[in-house]
């Protein structure tokens, strides 16, 4: 009796997701199995920030975790897969900031304690929001490990860290040029300034001289400009001390203009003769290059500009910005280039286009500021983690292309500004005694906390993130469970955008406290863009809600899309063509599985029959499954998951759906019962196996089809992941069916060039001189009577080609259909050129692969074999094809 299958006739994932996550969560399957005897397999989730929803990117890097690890657990690893967020400093506060800016209300009129509440608040809403995507796209993460950057552990954590740099000297506090954002009012790292092309000018300026001297003729100087607003903190002008125009100037004083204060003219090798004039003005507080040059010469720093890039005047900060104090910069650049024109001192402005930087996160310009900053001295840390690349402890990276952008940028890394002037975030570990001005450095606060003030200032977000593979282990504490059985954890999933602020940062970390690299390796993936292949951006308006597309399509869709979407470190266009195909491939293993578990008696064995009663169907769909079995296990080591992808889209659709169960109906529907029995266990078996390697892709479309079906166990979660079996391997079953197959599509291709329909029955003659080729024919003659509808059928070695004959020349044999009503001789002749045209560009392609001797020399010796194989059919078929074309010309 057949089992009664609760599946609709179409796939609805809305009918077969809904509840199921809920069910995994509540049996505990996503936690590690505890086995001590199996391996350990970690992976640390790339921590969202808090400060809104998850987009396609964060699908896309999450879903191919999930299928790592999904894939690790039914091999019998004991993985863990330990979720996370980051409390993204800067960014959380500047959207909480901007919440409240809607109520007119400001982080000042609130304090930085209520202020710090309202955060959390917002934190504890999108966690909640980030926990339902993350159970909608079915990641199966251990939420009993959960962490966030801000969690007591990893705030001891980071004062660990803090204090043991601090005290080996690589951290310091010191008054620096540093990256300023004046909307935030923080410091910035230099990868957390983007440069753009703006509009902006050269103003041409006189700067006279002091005395009576004169240059060129004239009583001035002439010094160009991008940034008149600065002008106010001019403390000198500088020329190279090789440019002999202007070496007897040198020395000389200048007057700055419109504040009449006056300013030497210096030599410094930092100034580029071939630059414009080939002098500069020296503004130490206001551009970092100058600041240099400022230190070498020991030349005063004024700082003209507020925190928020209003111009000041208050001689406590050593600031002259005069009549101009209190115009936002902007403003004080249009004031003072009218006040330079109005006063004569302005020779012309020149329109240009240039590289400005801005902020990362509000967008706003960024203004090169001197402040006093705690800093990370960087050499002694690169140079540790780039010698531990040298080691079998080396981080590898996936595509490898992304160690030169590692090294590059260890190579040259500047010291990392650390602190932020925010409010959100770990505070620094720092006291100033409020009487002598000491600095304490310590994991906990002085004993007398009265006498003291901790430094206002929180740590750059990457600080905390940057220790996220071993603090969420419970490191410090080297003795903690986790920590000596998941770290290295195994391997990082992330997107090119951050090697610089997060990849690099673990890695010099890791070295540097724990004396191992913090995983083995790192997966870089690209970016997603619209189909037009633009960067998704919410100016551009083409950002797309994974949920949403979830909505639609269901998780598994979107999860098959992101798996197949590009090869590694390549970018991959969304599109809903893409998806409408995602869902049409779940759609044809949802009927497949259906029509298969319709077919099963309630009762059928879960066994294979014996091999000896084994058709030739039956062998060639177990030797297929082991190869697709074998290059799934291969490319998912390797993290091709496109590839992976395609071996089982075709595995799946052409082999078992478009062949083998058709071929099976023929024995579910005949007399006998002991060949149904056998057929059905196969199918069930091959299916079982299917659904289980679909798994880690489709989570939630598998288990409804595998537990709607007679199966073992009570979840495909924790099932066994197939494995290869070397008893399938059939090379002989594969090569006969693959010509079985050859035929029945040469047939079919030949009855639809001439509209002969399927239903009609007509003479096949088939000529063959192989023996092992006639063979096959004659022992399927049940599927090429199924498939192929013959009214005679002969197949012999000396069949003498009818004139008015469709041609069909494939491996090992010719086919002929006397179609004598149908054919005319000169298009006949035309269509087997055409094919010819076809086998002669495989030979070409086939010659030029084997002549190569990289892939001859590194490619597996099956492979290599089998390209070898496929050269001399072709070359035989094109033989044969030139050789019919001769035989019809003739007859003409």
């Amino acid at each position: 009796m057949t089992k009664e299958v609760e599946m609709s006739t179409k796939y609805d994932p809305s009918q077969v997701e809904p509840g199921r996550y809920k069910e995994w969560i509540e049996k505990g399957l996503f936690k590690p199995n505890e086995d001590k005897e199996a391996k350990p397999y970690s992976i640390v989730i790339p921590p969202p920030n808090v400060t809104g929803k998850l987009h396609l990117g964060h699908a896309w890097d999450t879903t191919l975790q999930d299928m790592i690890i999904r894939q690790k657990r039914m091999q019998g690893f004991d993985t863990l897969w330990l979720p996370g967020m980051d409390h993204a400093g800067i960014a959380t506060q500047a959207k909480v900031e901007a919440r409240l800016a809607e109520d007119g209300i400001s982080r000042y009129d609130l304090g930085r304690e209520k202020f710090v509440e309202k955060v959390w608040e917002w934190k504890g809403e999108y966690a909640d929001i980030i926990h339902q995507q993350w159970a909608k796209l079915g990641l199966s993460l251990d939420y009993d490990r959960e962490r966030f950057t801000l969690d007591d552990g990893l705030s001891k954590a980071v004062r660990k860290v803090f204090v043991t740099l601090y005290k080996k000297g690589l951290i310091y506090r010191g008054e620096y040029i540093i990256n300023w954002d004046p909307k935030a009012r923080t410091a910035l790292s230099d990868i957390e300034v983007i440069h753009k092309d703006d509009k902006g000018a050269f103003y041409h300026v006189k700067y006279p001289f002091a005395d009576d001297t004169t240059f060129n003729g004239k009583n001035y100087i002439e010094i160009a400009t991008t940034r008149p607003e600065t002008m106010m903190g001019d403390v000198a002008v500088a020329v190279n001390p090789d440019d002999e125009r202007y070496k007897d100037i040198v020395g000389k004083t200048l007057v700055l203009p419109l504040q009449g204060r006056h300013i030497p003219i210096i030599a410094d090798q930092y100034v580029d003769p071939e630059f414009g004039t080939g002098m500069v003005k020296i503004t130490p507080a206001h551009d970092p290059n100058d600041f240099e040059v400022g230190n070498r010469h020991n030349l005063e720093r004024i700082n003209t500009m507020n925190e928020d890039a209003t111009m000041n005047e208050d001689a406590t900060m050593n600031a002259n910005a005069g009549k101009y104090e209190g115009l936002d910069r902007f403003e004080a650049r249009k004031a003072i280039v009218a006040d330079l024109e109005e006063q004569g001192y302005m020779l012309k402005i020149e329109p240009i286009v240039h590289s400005v930087g801005h902020s990362e996160r509000t967008g706003v310009q960024v203004e090169s500021r001197l402040s006093t900053q705690w800093f990370v001295k960087m050499k002694p840390l690169a140079e540790a983690a780039l010698k531990n690349q040298e080691t079998d402890d080396r981080v590898d990276f996936v595509p490898p292309r992304f160690e030169h952008t590692f090294t590059q940028w260890m190579e040259n890394v500047h010291d990392w500004v650390i602190s932020r002037q925010l409010w959100w975030g770990h505070q620094i570990p720092a006291w100033y005694h409020k009487e002598t001005g000491e600095i304490y450095v310590g994991e906990e606060a002085p004993e007398d906390i009265e006498n003291w003030e901790q430094d206002s200032d929180v740590l750059d977000t990457w600080f905390s993130s940057a220790l996220w593979p071993f603090s969420t282990m419970g490191w410090p504490d080297t003795e903690s469970p986790d920590f000596k059985r998941y770290f290295p954890t195994n391997t990082l999933v992330t997107g090119y955008d951050i090697i610089f602020f997060w990849v690099s940062r673990m890695i010099f970390q890791s070295v540097e406290f724990t004396k191992r690299r913090p995983f083995k390796n790192v997966l870089i993936h690209g970016l997603i863009r619209d189909e037009q292949g633009r960067k998704m951006s919410k100016s551009l308006g083409n950002g797309i809600d994974p949920m949403d597309v979830i909505d639609k399509y269901g998780a598994d869709a979107l999860r098959w899309f992101l798996s197949n979407g590009s090869a590694p470190g390549q970018d991959v266009r969304f599109s809903y063509t893409k998806m409408d195909a995602a869902w049409n491939f779940i759609n044809k293993i949802w009927n497949a599985s259906r029509f298969v578990i319709m077919n099963l008696d309630s009762d059928v064995e879960l066994s294979l029959p014996e091999a000896s009663e084994w058709q030739l169907a039956d062998k060639w769909i177990l030797s297929r499954l082991n190869d697709t079995v074998r290059d799934v296990t291969r490319l998912f080591d390797s993290f091709e998951f496109g590839e992976a992808g395609r071996a089982l889209y075709n595995f799946i659709w052409n082999d078992f759906c478009d062949w083998y169960i058709e071929m099976a109906k023929e024995n579910l529907t005949g007399e006998d019962e002991k060949l149904k029995k056998n057929t059905q266990r196969i199918l069930r078996y091959v299916l079982d196996q299917i659904l289980r390697l679909m798994h880690p892709i489709m989570p939630f479309v598998t288990e409804k089809i595998w537990l709607s079906m007679p199966h073992d166990g009570a979840s495909l979660v924790v099932a066994e992941y197939p494995v290869e079996h070397t008893e399938f391997d059939n090379q002989v079953a594969e090569k006969d069916m693959d010509n079985l197959i050859e035929l029945i599509k040469a047939v079919r291709n030949s009855r639809s060039e001439v509209n002969a329909p399927m239903s009609s029955a007509i003479d096949i003659l088939i000529k063959t001189k192989d023996d092992d080729t006639r063979k096959v024919f004659e022992n399927n003659v049940d599927y090429i009577n199924r498939f192929c509808h013959p009214k005679r059928l002969e197949i012999a070695a000396d069949i003498e080609a009818p004139k008015l004959a469709m041609t069909s020349v494939i491996t090992g044999a010719e086919v002929y259909l006397p179609l004598a009503d149908l054919i005319d001789l000169n298009e006949e002749i035309s269509r087997l050129q055409k094919e010819a045209k076809k086998l002669e560009s495989e030979v070409t392609r086939g010659e030029k692969k084997l002549g190569n001797e990289k892939f001859v020399a590194n490619a597996p010796e099956a492979v290599v074999a089998k390209e070898k194989e496929k050269l001399a059919n072709y070359k035989q078929q094109l033989a044969a094809t030139e050789s019919r074309i001769e035989e019809l010309k003739a007859e003409i």
